[in-house]
């Protein structure tokens, strides 16, 4: 009986005839019955991906800037996140053999990407900066290539009050 109650309906619906079904009504002040349990309903367990953003560029500007041929001072530069491949390249250089102070002028050769209005950088342009543009230069890589600084907490001896103390580090290159 239940297989020809459904083929009625079913042909009812096709030929576009509604067929009425019983919808429960409850009163307005009525008290919910007792639900039915219900089939848990799966939960999609969707690892929420953390959006990081690796920021590989870093903006600076040289305290005295670089003085090219035509006497144009250049301060404001880009230097990028260095790889391995920049920090092992170097080392195979002649100059960086003969003289390891040398690597760091190879190295920030490779890393800085913009410098003013230059149209390229190379180690001839940091081998030519004054002493202080270059130990700025190196600071500031050991900064970005460090986790963003190269500060520590301490706490002082005396007094215990906690402050920060910026790190001096080795050549670059040394790690």
């Amino acid at each position: 009986m239940r297989r020809s109650a459904a083929r009625a309906g079913a042909s009812a619906q096709e030929s576009g005839a509604e067929t009425a079904q019983p919808v429960p009504t409850a009163a307005p002040d009525a008290q919910p019955a007792a639900q039915l349990p219900q089939p848990p309903q799966r939960q999609e367990q969707v690892p929420q991906q953390q959006r990081y953003e690796l920021r590989t560029e870093f903006a600076f500007q040289l305290p005295r800037g670089y003085v090219d041929e035509s006497g144009t001072v250049h301060r404001d530069g880009v230097m990028r996140l260095s790889t391995a491949r920049d920090e092992l390249v170097p080392l195979r250089d002649v100059r960086v053999q003969e003289n390891p102070a040398f690597l760091s002028v190879v190295l920030l050769g490779r890393v800085i990407t913009r410098l003013g209005t230059l149209p390229m950088i190379h180690d001839g342009i940091v081998e030519n900066m004054f002493a202080s543009d270059l130990a700025f230069l190196q600071d500031f890589y050991r900064q970005i290539n460090a986790e963003g600084h190269t500060r520590a907490s301490v706490e002082c001896p005396h007094c215990s009050e906690p402050f920060e103390v910026e790190l001096g580090g080795s050549r670059l290159g040394e790690s």
